[in-house]
Parts: C-alpha cells; sequence; structure tokens
C-alpha cells in the first residue's frame, strides 16, 4: 500500500478530515433539521477522504472503492431527507416505511459494489491509471452503476423541486438562507453532470466530492456565521417587522445601517424602496430640528409631525445612543411611535375641556341674569300692579308708567324665549326638524313683527329676497336666528338708520346678509363675538342686552349645517352674512 500525495488528494483529504469532525459536532450537539445536514456532511467527508486516498495511490486498493460507496450512496439519501425536512414534510421522514423504501437503492447499490468480483454488475471492469499529476481508477460501467446514477439524479431533482417550491413561498427575510441552500443544492449535480457524461476533459478526474465540500462549507459558515435555521435572528428580524413601532438605525454619518418596514410605512415610503447605506438626512430632509439633534448626539424624546398621504401624523421619535463598547464610532437607533391618536385625544379632551369652560360660564351668566334680569322687570311690574290696587297711584300716574313695563315685559319675554331655546337645544336627544321652506316668506313674517319696534326708533327696514329662495332648516330654529338679528340691529341703530336685509343664490347655500349702518361693535368686543364669547351691551337708547341671543344664534346655524360671519366697524354699522343650506338636487 503505496501513496504519493498530490495536490488534489490533499485538499479532499484534508477538507475531508475538516468536515468530518465538524459532522461529529453537529450530529453530537444539534437537533432536527440540522441532523441531516450532520448526516450529510458525514457522507461527503468519508467520500472526499477515501476518494483522496486513492488519487494519491500508486496500485490499486479495492476497498477504497467500497469505503467510498460508503458515503456515495448514502450523499444523496441525506441531502434528499435534508430537503424534505426544510420543505417542511416531517411526517414523511418520520415514517419508517418511507425511510425504508428510499434507501433501498443505497443498500443494494453498496452490496452490489462489495461484491462486484462476483458478479461485475456496477463495474465490468477496473484498472489504476498512475499519475502524474493523480493516479486515477479507469473503470468501464455497468448497469448498475446506470441505475444507481439515475437514482442519485432522481433525488436530486426532488430535493431541488422541494426546496425552490418552499423557498418560493417563504418569507422574504429568508433570502439569505435560501439562497445559500440553493447554491449548495447545485454545485454538486453541475459537476457530477460534466463527470459522468465527460462534457470538460478532467483526465479522469472526479469534481463531484468538491463540489460537496464547496456546499459543505458553505451551509456550514451559514451555521456559524449566519445562524441558519438557528431562531434567534430569525425571531429578531421577524418580530421586527410584526412590530407597529418603526426602527432606524444608522451611524455617526447618519448612513442607514438597519430598518424595519414600519419605519417606510410611518414616512409614507414605497414597501420595496431600500434604504440601507442612504443619509438619514436626506430621508428625513423635512425634519431639520430633529436632524438637529442627531447631529449634536442628544439622547432623548421628541415629538414631530409628518404629512402622510395628506394627513398630518404626530410621531414621538426616542433616540438612543449606543456606543458603550466605548469605541471610535457610534451608533443611533430611533424608535418612531405614532401618538396620532393619543395627540388626538388630548386635543379633543381640551377642546371638551374648554367647552364645559364655557358651558359653566355660561351658566353662571344665565342664573345672573334670572337672579336680576328676569327678578327686576317682574318685580317692578308686581310692585305698579300692588301699588294700583291698593290706589296709592292715579290711573294717570300708571298710564305713564306702562311704557316702561311693556318694554321690561318685552324684554323679559324675548329673554325667556332664547334662553328656552338654548337650554333645549343643550338637551340629549333634542331633535332639528329640518324641511323644505320659503326664504322670502319667513323674512316678511319676521320683518312685520319688528316693525313696530323699528318705527318707535324711526329705523327702516328694506328687504330684497327673491319669492323663489328655498332653504332646507329647521323652520323654528331660522325663525329665532333671523329674529335675534333684526333685533340687535333695532337695537344699536340710531333714529333714521336703515337695516337692509338680502339673499343670494349660491351653488349649496343660500346667502343671507343683514346690513344696519348703526353704531357698530369696536374691535375687542368684536373679536370675543367671532370666539363665540358671551358678552353684553346696551343699545342705542339703552335696551337692556345679555348676549344670549347671538349665542343661540351660532349654535343653531351650526346645528343646521350652516355658518354666521360677522364684519362691523365701529360708527358705521355691521354685516351678519348667514349660509343657510339648500335643499339637496
Amino acid at each position: 500500500m503505496n501513496f504519493d500525495f498530490n495536490f488534489y488528494a490533499l485538499v479532499l483529504i484534508i477538507l475531508g478530515s475538516f468536515t468530518f469532525l465538524i459532522s461529529c459536532l453537529i450530529l453530537s450537539n444539534k437537533p432536527g433539521t440540522l441532523r441531516w445536514i450532520g448526516f450529510l456532511i458525514l457522507s461527503n467527508s468519508i467520500w472526499s477522504v477515501s476518494y483522496g486516498l486513492e488519487l494519491a495511490s500508486t496500485s490499486q486498493i479495492s476497498w477504497l472503492t467500497g469505503v467510498q460507496y460508503l458515503g456515495i450512496t448514502s450523499l444523496p439519501l441525506s441531502w434528499f431527507l435534508f430537503s424534505m425536512d426544510v420543505a417542511g414534510h416531517e411526517k414523511w421522514i418520520r415514517n419508517r416505511g418511507n425511510l425504508f423504501l428510499a434507501s433501498i437503492v443505497p443498500i443494494i447499490t453498496l452490496v452490489l459494489v462489495w461484491t462486484n468480483d462476483f458478479h461485475h454488475l456496477h463495474y465490468k471492469s477496473t484498472y489504476l491509471v498512475p499519475g502524474p499529476p493523480y493516479s486515477v481508477l479507469h473503470i468501464e460501467r455497468g448497469i448498475s452503476y446506470y441505475f444507481f446514477v439515475a437514482y442519485f439524479y432522481a433525488l436530486l431533482l426532488l430535493s431541488n423541486f422541494f426546496l425552490i417550491r418552499k423557498f418560493s413561498k417563504s418569507d422574504p427575510i429568508y433570502r439569505k438562507q435560501n439562497q445559500t441552500i440553493l447554491i449548495g443544492a447545485a454545485l454538486p449535480w453541475i459537476t457530477n453532470i460534466i463527470y459522468v457524461f465527460n462534457l470538460v476533459p478532467l483526465y479522469g478526474l472526479d469534481l463531484t466530492p468538491f463540489a460537496f465540500l464547496i456546499s459543505t462549507l458553505l451551509i456550514t459558515i451559514s451555521i456559524y456565521k449566519f445562524r441558519l435555521f438557528d431562531i434567534q435572528p430569525i425571531a429578531r428580524e421577524k418580530i421586527l417587522e410584526l412590530m407597529q413601532d418603526g426602527f432606524v438605525v444608522f451611524d455617526d454619518n447618519l448612513t442607514i445601517i438597519d430598518y424595519n418596514n414600519s419605519f417606510k410605512k410611518h414616512f409614507g415610503m414605497p414597501s420595496e424602496m431600500r434604504l440601507s447605506g442612504k443619509l438619514l438626512s436626506t430621508v428625513l430632509s423635512d425634519q431639520p430640528e430633529l436632524l438637529e439633534k442627531l447631529r449634536v448626539s442628544v439622547p432623548g424624546k421628541q415629538e414631530i409631525q409628518i404629512l402622510v398621504n395628506q394627513r398630518i401624523q404626530y410621531m414621538e421619535a426616542d433616540l438612543r445612543i449606543l456606543n458603550e463598547n466605548k469605541l471610535n464610532r457610534h451608533f443611533t437607533i430611533i424608535r418612531f411611535q405614532d401618538i396620532t391618536t393619543l395627540r388626538l385625544e388630548a386635543l379633543k379632551t381640551v377642546r371638551q375641556a374648554n367647552e364645559l369652560q364655557k358651558l359653566n360660564q355660561l351658566k353662571d351668566r344665565i342664573f345672573s341674569i334670572m337672579a336680576h334680569d328676569l327678578r327686576g322687570p317682574l318685580l317692578n311690574l308686581s310692585e305698579v300692579l300692588k301699588m294700583n290696587n291698593d290706589e296709592l297711584i292715579s290711573p294717570e300716574e300708571f298710564k305713564s308708567l306702562s311704557p316702561a313695563l311693556a318694554r321690561d315685559i318685552v324684554y323679559t319675554t324675548d329673554l325667556l324665549d332664547n334662553i328656552l331655546h338654548w337650554s333645549r337645544s343643550q338637551l340629549n336627544g333634542y331633535g332639528i326638524n329640518r324641511e323644505c321652506f320659503n326664504l322670502k316668506r319667513l323674512i316678511d313674517s319676521e320683518r312685520n313683527y319688528h316693525q313696530k319696534a323699528a318705527n318707535l326708533k324711526e329705523i327702516t327696514i328694506l328687504t330684497d329676497v327673491a319669492g323663489d329662495l328655498v332653504v332646507f332648516a329647521d323652520l323654528l330654529m331660522m325663525q329665532i336666528v333671523i329674529r335675534n338679528l333684526i333685533a340687535n340691529a333695532i337695537k344699536f341703530c340710531s333714529s333714521g338708520c336703515t337695516i337692509r336685509i338680502s339673499a343670494a343664490n349660491e351653488v349649496q347655500f343660500i346667502a343671507l346678509h343683514i346690513i344696519d349702518n348703526g353704531i357698530g361693535i369696536d374691535s375687542d368686543n368684536l373679536e370675543k363675538i367671532r370666539n363665540q364669547e358671551n358678552i353684553s351691551s346696551r343699545g342705542t337708547r339703552n335696551e337692556k342686552g345679555t348676549g344670549i341671543g347671538l349665542m343661540v344664534c351660532w349654535d343653531f346655524m351650526a346645528k343646521n349645517g350652516g355658518s354666521i360671519r360677522i364684519d362691523s366697524k365701529r360708527d358705521e354699522g355691521t354685516t351678519f352674512s348667514l349660509k343657510i343650506p339648500k335643499p339637496e338636487a
């Protein structure tokens, strides 16, 4: 038994021995899918070492061929079982009957190789052709050889079919692992086809064990470097993808290193867009305050606003500096949490608190009015009537007091009406009876209602409303709104003033304008009125006012889908512009 070790033999023997140790390590420590990897590497190591010894031998050693076939026959079966496990067919593998059927051809082939001298079914003849550069066992193939080659290719074909079908449906985060396995599956197949069909002159050298060595090395590197089949990195990536919060990692040059899909989703980026290697200052160019905080490496939280699909979103950016290893470079991770719902709820709470405060102030104002403004006129009327009944005043004196009493009664009646209507509108379940009605009839009715009060102050009311204008609103509410606005105009007009009421037909609304040339409203009070604050003031003849009427107008117009606009200048007059909804076509 003489050997002349050459380069090819040494490569196979050294790498084969190395992979043998790896297979032992895997089989002793790794369960599950990696067990089949261990058997695969073990089969290839047996083939590689024995084939390396064959290339180095100077005389024919028949038992080396028998040892080679321990690895050759078990290798395609190990690869097939590995592929079935990866493809999710564990139940098929656990069936002992299936394993027995898949092992029949390797067992028969191994027996035929070991007993070939008696029947020559596998090799018709063999003889050694010594090197240089290496010794080659020349073989004349028998029928058993071709049958095993067909079995070999069939298992490789089935294995690749199951792998490709599995990987085509797998998650993108498995892409690196999938590519590693497919490359490892393709190399031995290609090299064995070259050897069997002599497509490239290699002087009898079989490159298949070399190819399997490369495949096993690729998979081994993936196991221990890229952690192939390890649940931890896969689980980490999967968890990051499933998290609603966006994450981005970048270095001290603001170059993006890693991120998850939620980060792109929050900022309205396409899912297929790749950000690795790009500058964060480019990706978040619309966030100068956040970028400035990153440049000076200030950790902490900062609230930002972003515009996505024409909608403002509120985000909380949590910055963490990762420099615990004290290296020259450091990395930063930002967690972006969508707080839009929380922010909107907070704004809603603040708005409701402000509205509640206004309602409480209004409630206090109404109680004050009821305690003073309502009680005063009623008490005066009661005292005058009592004095008249007791004949403490003469009929002439009672007659002289009647105009003042009448004004107090009108004021009290209007005040009670406004308080009543506003209070009813604040009750839960208060219905709005929207209907179509003619606007001119309502304006004419209200003008007639206020004509006596206007005549007393020598005020002219002019109307310019077309007879065919129809609006869609609650008739009673619109009557209260227009009545309050005309009364307000009369109240703040002097003798000789004019009130003009006009209407115009717009696309979705009827625009109603009530214009007077009275004393107007100063800028401070005008701003308060526009903010729907409750204010009171007296008219040109010292008429009382509570401000409740305007508040009722704001509320009723909003409930009917309309609006009010007020324009006024001191000593020039006031214009109330109403937009009342029209019926749908």
